[in-house]
């Protein structure tokens, strides 16, 4: 018997269906594509459970007509690319017809069209590969295709989606990004029978403002480039406004919504002087380009293109980015916009010189670290019986970064943010392991907008969150409240740390977080809720750090491998200043 023997039809369109249909929005964003090619002026979807139990299409396109539904499941049957010229210069958002064939395979589904003209409708479905025959019905013009029970013949696939919820968020995504890509056609989302978006056609400024919301459209700056054979249009968000995560960088290119590094490494250049942080860009950016310029045939879901010219397209972009935010560098950072934080921004605490010349904050503050065990009526803990602990006790405060401390050989420079964030990464890492993370309440939640994907996450994942010691509950369709969080990172900005955790459980799944990703999720935490730089500490918050060091392991390194302090000794010292010469 041979060894290479040609597989299925049915099991080929299987294979294929798991490069194209990865989940419910992988087929929405493919049947939305064909309403959009078909010149639809009006789209209306309608999921049930997330879509996975139905995801309906409706549109008043151009239709299919009778002599062209019989090919319409037909693997690799098209009317959009007829030869390799039209390949490399599609401007259609599908050309490879495959995608009605690929879902037909893993779903049952169902196709009712009236071409433009045409004096009837007709209908023919497919299930499991197989299609049936043509039939008359009635429909005006358009089309509207039915996915049923995703999945419903490769189970092992099917356990792999997430929740109903979860699913639904990934939709709206889809969904959004459609609208965006066409303000003016209108737009209905429905789930489970209930009315979720509706969008009536407008100008593109409307259609950003009714997607994404009030706040990113009170911050969008315009951008405007035309540079003959490549034009870039659009909106950015003001560097005030930032996000924590890239879930609102949109990009489309002759219409179609990419992912490209050359436009994401531009764009990231062009805010690199003026954002605020570690936080993140948002921006909707519709840019044209010569088709013949770009290859779309580079990835199965058609999200990844490649440029021709892409350090044109780089410089371009960069350019045209850069000079519409222009206008907003000197803006006000929005993690500075309350009056408390300006203050602090704009006079740090001021020092007094006590009798021995070392810096001390004139005002007091929280201590942040366990307080010392025991002390001296001076605030210097209680040496043991051989004298000074091994990082010796503090003197003074550097520049708001270096606690200097006094040891027996000699000076000792601590990095005090790496050095509490290895602290706190290994308590973390103690208390989850252990199963036992003390939390604390809030007595004021913090609330924060979310999209649906953190909504659902946050939902879908309540166990995990309360595991890591979080409590984070929607307290609105778009808002989620941290009602509790780890107490040893209760001094950090709660609604930060939430969104980092959402953000890991979101890209990696809840299993993986709490197993192989675990250490670096940690990391991000403990960074978050170490005390940042520029901090006054007082003299026992310095101690106590110190302390903490001493009984850290591996507290000689940050959770970056660079190292948290330096010792000096005393012939190091008088090698500096030449004595004994």
């Amino acid at each position: 018997m041979p060894s290479i023997r040609p597989l299925p039809e049915t099991l080929i369109s299987q294979i294929a269906a798991g490069e194209v249909v990865e989940r419910p929005a992988s087929v929405l964003k493919e049947l939305l594509e064909n309403s959009l090619d078909a010149g639809a002026t009006d789209v209306g979807v309608a999921l049930n459970e997330g879509g996975i139990k139905q995801i309906r299409v409706v549109d008043n396109g151009s239709g299919i007509g009778q002599e062209d539904l019989v090919l319409a499941f037909a693997r690799h049957a098209t009317s959009k690319i007829a030869s390799l010229a039209d390949l490399e210069q599609v401007r259609s958002l599908g050309f490879r017809g495959e995608a009605l064939a690929s879902i037909a395979s893993i779903a049952r589904v169902s196709l009712l069209s009236r071409a433009e003209g045409a004096a009837r409708a007709y209908s023919i479905g497919a299930e499991g590969g197989k299609t049936g025959t043509v039939q008359p019905a009635a429909h005006p013009t358009g089309t509207a295709v039915e996915v049923s029970d995703l999945y419903y013949n490769t189970p092992a696939r099917r356990k792999f989606l997430r929740s109903d919820a979860t699913e639904f968020a990934h939709c709206e995504d889809v969904f959004t990004r459609a609208a965006l890509s066409r303000p003016d056609v209108a737009f209905t989302l429905r789930h489970n029978g209930k009315v979720v978006a509706r969008h009536a056609p407008s100008d593109p400024a409307r259609r950003v403002e009714a997607a994404l919301g009030e706040e990113f459209a009170r911050s969008m700056r315009m951008i405007q480039a035309d540079g003959g054979t490549l034009r870039i249009s659009g909106f950015a968000g003001s560097p005030a406004y930032t996000r924590a995560s890239r879930d609102a960088q949109i990009v489309f290119v002759n219409g179609r919504f990419v992912r490209d590094k050359v436009l994401a490494h531009a764009l990231r250049e062009a805010y690199r002087d003026v954002l605020h942080g570690e936080r993140h860009p948002a921006y909707v950016l519709f840019i044209e380009i010569d088709p013949r310029g770009i290859d779309v045939n580079v990835h199965p879901a058609k999200i990844e293109i490649r440029f021709r010219e892409s350090r044109a397209v780089h410089q371009f972009v960069l350019h045209a980015v850069a000079k519409g935010l222009s206008g907003t560098a000197a803006e006000t950072p929005a993690a500075l916009a309350s009056p408390v934080a300006l203050a602090s921004h704009a006079t740090q605490p001021r020092f007094v010189q006590t009798a021995l010349g070392l810096a001390q904050p004139s005002a007091s503050y929280t201590a942040m670290f366990a307080p010392a065990r025991a002390t001296r009526p001076d605030d210097a803990p209680v040496s043991g019986a051989q004298g000074l602990p091994p990082l010796g006790y503090a003197l003074a405060q550097l520049h708001g970064i270096y606690v200097l401390a006094q040891n027996e050989q000699g000076l000792v420079l601590v990095d005090m943010h790496a050095a509490h964030e290895r602290i706190l990464y290994e308590k973390l890492k103690t208390a989850i392991d252990s199963r036992a993370m003390n939390t604390q309440k809030l007595l004021i939640p913090a609330t924060f907008i979310a999209d649906r994907l953190d909504m659902a996450t946050a939902e879908e994942h309540g166990s995990t969150l309360k595991l890591l010691g979080f409590d984070v509950a929607p307290i609105s369709h778009a808002a989620l409240a941290v009602r509790a969080m780890p107490a040893m990172l209760a001094a950090a900005d709660a609604a930060e740390l939430a969104r980092a955790v959402l953000k890991d459980i979101r890209e990696y799944g809840a299993s993986r977080v709490l197993t192989e990703r675990q250490n670096e999720l940690l990391a991000t935490l403990s960074c978050h809720g170490a005390v940042r730089a520029h901090r006054a500490l007082t003299v026992p918050e310095m101690n106590a750090l110190l302390r903490e060091m001493e009984e850290t392991e591996r507290s000689g390194q940050c959770n970056h491998g660079r190292p948290t302090w330096y010792q000096m000794s005393l012939p190091d010292l008088d090698k500096l200043f030449l004595r004994g010469r």
